[in-house]
């Protein structure tokens, strides 16, 4: 008798665990079921533009993209990133443009390869960039030395994608004084400039902030700070290579092609790279 109670017993237990089994079973597909369908059938928050977009096997480029209607297209100075536009973005989104910053590869957020960082490279990946955006008639700016880079790029492809060219303080066309240029660095400044990216480049950087306004005291010391981080995320290899090649770069003989509108606004003080 009692063994027949123990087995009846058993038998409720294996049909409980049965039933429990299967009921846990139905539940995790009904909730599976559910978070897939919601997944599936959700409209998207994102546009679906890309952060990061890759101009050579390997490496990619940090890219800003914001807005909607007639493209601008910022190009940073050295040896900022494109961060340096964040108000630039936050006006000209809300104002009926798409606004599109390029971080340099060597600069901020961009991959930082062993290899060339020269004007041919730069505007080679800028090409890239604004083919795998289908970028067409966009304003094209460039701060600093990034309006070396602009001016350099439309004179070696044509304009293409573009329909404007604007330089606010470019270093260019040549940044270095040469005969027939009096305005620039000296030739010693500037290699003593590129000495002092290998051998103290933190001092060098944290001098940029203060330097940066053409009045000492138009930004606030927190604003300093913060253009300060941006230029310590710069590769050194790179920040030494890329102003190298400014320093040996004359575009005098290429102004002659370009062929779209091109204004420039120069700072009344001060100097920038």
């Amino acid at each position: 008798m009692k063994s027949q109670i123990h087995e009846n017993q058993k038998n409720k237990l294996a049909s409980l665990s049965k039933n429990l089994i299967l009921a846990i079973g139905l539940f995790t597909t009904l909730l599976t079921s559910t978070i897939s369908f919601s997944q599936t059938n959700r409209k998207p928050a994102s546009l679906g533009r890309a952060e990061y977009i890759e101009v050579e096997k390997g490496v990619k480029l940090h890219v800003t993209d914001l807005g909607e209607g007639q493209p601008i297209v910022l190009i940073h100075g050295w040896p900022l990133s494109d961060e340096m536009y964040e108000y630039q973005y936050q006006y000209l989104s809300r104002k009926g443009f798409r606004v599109i910053g390029i971080t340099l590869r060597g600069f901020g957020k961009s991959d930082k390869p062993y290899g060339r960082y020269d004007f041919d490279v730069f505007s080679d990946d800028i090409k890239v960039v604004l083919e795998k955006l289908k970028i067409e008639k966009a304003v094209l700016g460039g701060f600093s030395m990034g309006g070396a880079v602009v001016i350099h790029y439309v004179t070696k492809y044509n304009s293409a994608h573009v329909s404007k060219l604007t330089l606010f303080g470019a270093a260019a066309p040549s940044w270095k004084k040469r005969d027939g240029a009096s305005y620039g660095i000296s030739e010693a400044d500037g290699n003593g400039l590129v000495t002092q990216t290998m051998t103290a480049r933190q001092d060098l950087i944290a001098g940029f902030g203060s330097a940066f306004p053409a009045k000492e005291g138009n930004i606030s010391k927190n604003v300093e700070k913060w253009l300060e981080n941006i230029n310590l995320q710069a590769s050194p290899y790179a920040i030494t290579e890329s102003i190298k090649a400014l320093l040996n770069l004359d575009l005098r003989p290429e102004l002659s092609k370009i062929k779209i509108p091109a204004p420039a606004r120069i700072p009344s003080r001060g100097s920038t790279i």
